[in-house]
Formats: structure tokens, C-alpha cells, sequence
């Protein structure tokens, strides 16, 4: 019995705020003290259908940042952390991946903003995600550290014993036990990307606009109901992301059964 109570305050723990952000993402003309908006209609995201929609342009920004860093940092950790891996100085290269996580991301960006303003690179698309693969990278690396482990390069010694090349011995050896790192890394890299606000707001000098950067201007300009639709669209790719992770596992036990 407690345990199923628990269970339900978990639950709306998780769903009242998005419940109540839905609402508000249709509302119009809240005032106190109402509890909830008196007025509810689809004019907000009606405005999302006209392509040039600020925040239709936002979510797709977001996107292709998220997904480029998400995408680069995924396969070059993945080579860059098999050599640190097989490295004797293996410990240095992981505490010093650590080391941008000591700092904060806005702090990481002062540092970094002068060599993006020589080179042209503030205020810039390209800027923003070569800044936060910056602060991705180490992170990737870290998460590769635990799947390079002894027996796996064993299997890949016997993999080229027997004659395998370097491209079967991945194939059909390393790509497959990987699977689950990659799919980790992937997530991870593209949720640290998603939500990033300081490092973004700071490199892109308020011209490029992420989903998170708009939902913390429209605060500012107190246009609740626009922040509520910015912060639903926020929301969606990382409860698909889990959907799709929930999924990948799900077919990967009953492969193994």
C-alpha cells in the first residue's frame, strides 16, 4: 500500500507540471486569482503553422544544433576514447575530461570567447556547436571510458588473429557490443545540448535562439503563455528520446531470449 502511494505521488509529481503547462500553453488571460487561464484557445499554437514563426524557426535551431553535437561527439569519443583507453597515461586523460565539468558552462564560455571572437565565430551558428561540442566532448569520453575494458580487446586481438581486418573486426565485433554505449552517449550528448542555456545565450550573443534561450525571454518579457508553448516543444524530444530508448531495450531482451 505504501509503496503504491508513493508510486502515484512519483507520478503526478512528473505529470502535474507538464499537465499544467499544456493548459497554459492554450490559455489566455490569466489574472489572480484564478487558478487556472479564463480563456482557453489554439491562437498560440496556431502561430506555429505560419512559416516564419519565430519559435517554429527556434524549434528546429534547436534541433540541428542538438543533433549535430549529439552526432559528431558520439563517433569522434567513440575513436578518441579507445586510444585514451589504451594509453598508459589512460588516468590523466580521464581526470583532465573531468576538469570541464569542475567550471561552470558560462564560465567555460568566457574562456573560450575570445577565440571565438578573432575568428569570427560569435553570433554564429557554427560558434554556437563548436562550443558546445566543446563542452560535450569530455563528457562522451567519460561515457566510452567504461565499455573499453580488457576483455574487449581480447576479442578484438582474436577478431585480427584470425585474420579479421580492422573494418570486419568492427563490424562484426566492436559495433555490435556497442550498440548500447552509442545509444547512451547519443541520448546524454543531445539532453546536455537540448537544455544548454549559458554557454549558447553567451557564444550566440542573443542571434541565434534555442528553444531554451526563447523560453527564458519570453519570461522576461512576461508572455507566460508563449514561454508555456516554448517549454512544451522542449519537452517533446527528450520524452520521444525515451520512448525510442525504452523500445531499443525492449527489442534487445527479446533478441537475447
Amino acid at each position: 500500500m505504501f509503496k503504491r502511494v508513493l508510486q502515484y505521488i512519483f507520478f503526478i509529481s512528473i505529470g502535474f507540471p507538464l499537465v499544467f503547462l499544456l493548459i497554459l500553453s492554450f490559455g489566455r488571460k490569466w489574472q489572480y486569482p484564478s487558478i487556472f487561464p479564463e480563456e482557453i484557445t489554439t491562437t498560440n499554437w496556431e502561430s506555429l503553422l505560419q512559416t516564419d514563426a519565430e519559435l517554429f524557426i527556434t524549434f528546429f535551431t534547436s534541433l540541428a544544433i542538438s543533433l549535430s553535437v549529439a552526432i559528431m561527439v558520439t563517433i569522434i569519443a567513440f575513436i578518441v576514447s579507445k586510444y585514451i583507453c589504451n594509453s598508459k597515461y589512460k588516468n590523466v586523460f580521464l581526470l583532465l575530461a573531468y576538469i570541464p565539468y569542475l567550471l561552470s558552462p558560462v564560465i567555460m564560455a568566457v574562456i573560450f570567447q575570445y577565440y571565438f571572437v578573432i575568428t569570427e565565430l560569435t553570433g554564429t551558428l557554427l560558434g554556437v556547436i563548436i562550443a558546445q561540442f566543446l563542452i560535450a566532448f569530455p563528457f562522451g569520453v567519460i561515457i566510452y571510458s567504461n565499455f573499453w575494458n580488457p576483455n574487449l580487446k581480447h576479442l578484438e586481438e582474436l577478431s585480427k588473429t584470425l585474420g579479421g581486418s580492422n573494418f570486419k573486426t568492427f563490424k562484426r565485433v566492436l559495433f555490435p557490443l556497442s550498440k548500447s554505449a552509442i545509444l547512451l552517449c547519443f541520448f546524454q550528448v543531445f539532453l546536455i545540448s537540448w537544455f544548454e542555456y549559458g554557454l549558447t545565450n553567451l557564444i550566440g550573443t542573443g542571434k541565434i535562439k534555442t528553444l531554451t534561450v526563447q523560453v527564458f525571454t519570453y519570461i522576461n518579457e512576461a508572455n507566460l503563455f508563449y514561454a508555456s508553448v516554448a517549454c512544451c516543444l522542449l519537452v517533446l524530444p527528450p520524452m520521444f528520446l525515451i520512448y525510442i530508448n525504452k523500445k531499443l531495450l525492449m527489442f534487445s531482451e527479446s533478441a537475447v531470449e
